[in-house]
């Protein structure tokens, strides 16, 4: 495994982002991808951030890239708000090699993978592909004007030399006004990553549906072992 050489913390700012959140269409599937130790939420919500960083210049290190990353909510454990659930990466496709060393030193399951964000004419469509192949496309209407600001930190989960670890991450979006999750497709059944399909009709969470024209955040220096 590659050494990565940049610092943490890592800021990133403006990124063009695309949050979503689901039901599972097999939810004892997804539920077999988190390590022991870790339960789903009683809902059993996946959820799935698909982005963009468009400059080198919005970093303070990693570069330009683009990423999909997706996993499930936990039960039990909390974001410091005490009510937004942690979340366990079961899956990390990005496309830049420096920001797979990074996140994987730190038990990230990184791979790589290419993801777009085409809007046009307040149609969202964001591609995830994995050598060159459509994995995962979302659909959405999107409005211009910004409906409100978001602010507040994550927590998400690794496992690193089988200890759980946990991290806060720092986040502040411009959320766009008239957003609406329209289609949620997983194309490629023999890639793992369909194990966390959505059920069908599409069940949304509705609260973490969202579209930021500028989203900005910290990858965590100060990580810390999960107590269970």
């Amino acid at each position: 495994m590659s050494t990565s050489t940049l610092a943490a913390p890592q800021l990133v700012i403006n990124s063009r982002m695309l949050y979503s959140s689901w039901i599972p269409a097999d939810p004892k599937a997804a539920a077999a991808l988190l390590p022991r130790g870790l339960s789903p939420a009683a809902n059993r919500a996946i959820y799935m951030n698909q982005y963009v960083v468009d400059s080198a210049d919005q970093t303070s290190g990693f570069g330009a890239y683009s990423l999909t990353y997706l996993g499930l909510d936990l039960a039990d454990h909390f974001a410091p708000d005490g009510v937004t659930p942690g979340r366990f990466f079961t899956h990390y496709l990005n496309s830049s090699q420096g920001v797979r060393d990074y996140v994987s030193e730190r038990g990230v399951p990184a791979s790589h993978g290419t993801t777009t964000l085409e809007l046009e004419d307040g149609r969202l469509v964001a591609t995830t592909r994995v050598d060159g192949i459509p994995v995962i496309r979302t659909v959405a209407r999107v409005g211009q004007q910004i409906a409100s600001v978001a602010r507040g930190q994550l927590m998400y989960v690794t496992q690193v030399k089988n200890k759980l670890m946990a991290g806060n991450y720092p986040y502040v979006g411009e959320i766009a006004a008239g957003f609406e999750l329209q289609t949620l497709e997983f194309l490629a059944p023999d890639h793992p990553v369909y194990a966390l399909r959505p059920a069908s009709p599409l069940q949304k969470v509705e609260a973490w549906c969202w579209y930021a024209h500028r989203d900005s955040f910290v990858y965590p220096g100060g990580e810390y072992e999960l107590k269970k």
